[in-house]
């Protein structure tokens, strides 16, 4: 009896992690990886880390604006569920797992493979970020002490905003403006919250267009695809 309930306990604790496996298409090694196709980080001697420079100040001044800083201060969260709240409204329908199940299932896909292809490049540089480099204080003070020991290049946010950017007008492309000036915007935010130079937001917007071909590789992609795309034209015909 008790080995069964040791077995049932252990079966408990592994289907999160296999629930959340099955969200990413490819492995990290069949990814796209920065390390080989983009230029390392700017040496602080360099002309490009100067503009870095600039932008970190363009960014700190940023938060004198409280509607920009607000919403620099909200997209520092990460995840599905952030992404479908904040592009909803670009997008020009409720994305949620019961409004939209198939396309929630394609960003829930889509976001945990993309980021997988800013884990090697991360590892690799462990480049500091901005306000630990400085030791000044960040947008969002609770977020600081976790990214202090995570790399800073390239930004793991702007691949989220981008790359579902890049999945959403492919749905919707009567809205690719619109989605496209968000997902740039969400970048822009790690910018201003001070936990990246602009430097690692290009880098990232680079590689969530490598990983959003590298995805349309992929037969279960390209089927859920066709479902999410099949019911936005369903939905949109009831509004």
């Amino acid at each position: 009896m008790k080995n069964k309930m040791l077995l049932l306990a252990v079966v408990a604790m592994l289907i999160p992690a296999a629930a959340a496996a099955q969200n990413e298409i490819f492995t990290v090694d069949e990814m796209p990886n920065a390390v080989n196709y983009l230029p390392a980080p700017p040496d602080t001697t360099s002309a490009a880390f100067m503009y870095d420079m600039v932008r970190y100040q363009w960014g700190k001044e940023q938060r004198h604006d409280p509607a920009r800083a607000k919403q620099a201060f909200d997209d520092a969260e990460w995840g599905v569920d952030v992404a479908c709240r904040i592009f909803s409204q670009p997008f020009g329908m409720e994305i949620s797992k019961t409004n939209t199940p198939e396309l929630y299932r394609l960003l829930e896909m889509s976001v945990a493979t993309c980021d997988l292809a800013t884990h090697k490049a991360k590892d690799h540089y462990m480049r500091k970020r901005p306000y630990a480099r400085f030791n000044e204080p960040s947008l969002v003070p609770g977020d600081e002490d976790e990214l202090r020991t995570n790399g800073s290049y390239p930004s793991g946010h702007t691949m989220l905003g981008w790359s579902t950017a890049l999945v959403l007008m492919e749905v919707n492309p009567d809205a690719q403006d619109a989605l496209l000036t968000r997902g740039y915007a969400y970048g822009e935010s790690r910018v201003i919250a001070g936990f990246h130079w602009q430097s690692d937001v290009n880098a990232a917007m680079l590689a969530a267009s490598a990983a959003v071909a590298r995805l349309h590789t992929s037969d279960l992609f390209q089927e859920q695809m066709k479902k999410a795309k099949t019911e936005f034209a369903r939905k949109s015909k009831k509004k």
